[in-house]
C-alpha cells in the first residue's frame, strides 16, 4: 500500500464531508430574503448548485483514489492519479485566480485557504505515483 495516497484519498474523503455538510451550512447564511428581488435568489441558487457540483468532484475523486488504492479496477492507475493529480492543480490555480482578481480584504490567501488544500492534494497523488 501507497501511503501517500491512502493520505491523499483521506483527505480528499475529508474535504468532501466538510464542503458537503459545513460549507452547506455557511453557505445558507447568505440565502436572499423573500423580499429582495427574484434575481438574487436566483444567482444564490445558481451559487449553490456550482458548489455542489464541487462536492460531486471531491467525491468522484475519493472514489476514484479508493479504487486506484484498494483494487485493480483500472489496468493504467498511473494514468489515472496523473488526471487527477492534474485535476487538482487547476483547482489550486483556479482558485488563487480567483483571489488574485478580486476585492482584496487582509490576509485573504490566508483565510481563503483552499487553494493551499488543492494544490498539496496534488502534490500528495503526484509524489505517491512514483511510490
Amino acid at each position: 500500500m501507497n501511503a501517500t495516497l491512502i493520505t491523499a484519498n483521506v483527505l480528499v474523503f475529508i474535504t468532501f464531508i466538510i464542503h458537503t455538510f459545513v460549507g452547506d451550512k455557511e453557505y445558507m447564511h447568505l440565502e436572499p430574503t423573500q423580499t429582495q428581488e427574484a434575481r438574487f435568489r436566483i444567482y444564490w441558487s445558481m451559487g449553490r448548485g456550482a458548489f455542489h457540483i464541487v462536492s460531486a468532484d471531491f467525491l468522484l475523486a475519493t472514489v476514484l483514489l479508493g479504487l486506484v488504492n484498494f483494487s485493480n479496477f483500472f489496468q493504467d492507475k498511473t494514468l489515472i492519479l496523473q488526471i487527477l493529480s492534474i485535476y487538482f492543480l487547476l483547482y489550486g490555480v483556479g482558485f488563487f485566480l480567483a483571489l488574485v482578481v478580486s476585492k482584496k480584504f487582509p490576509n485573504m490567501f490566508v483565510i481563503m485557504w483552499q487553494w493551499i488544500l488543492m494544490l498539496v492534494i496534488s502534490g500528495l497523488i503526484y509524489f505517491g505515483i512514483e511510490s
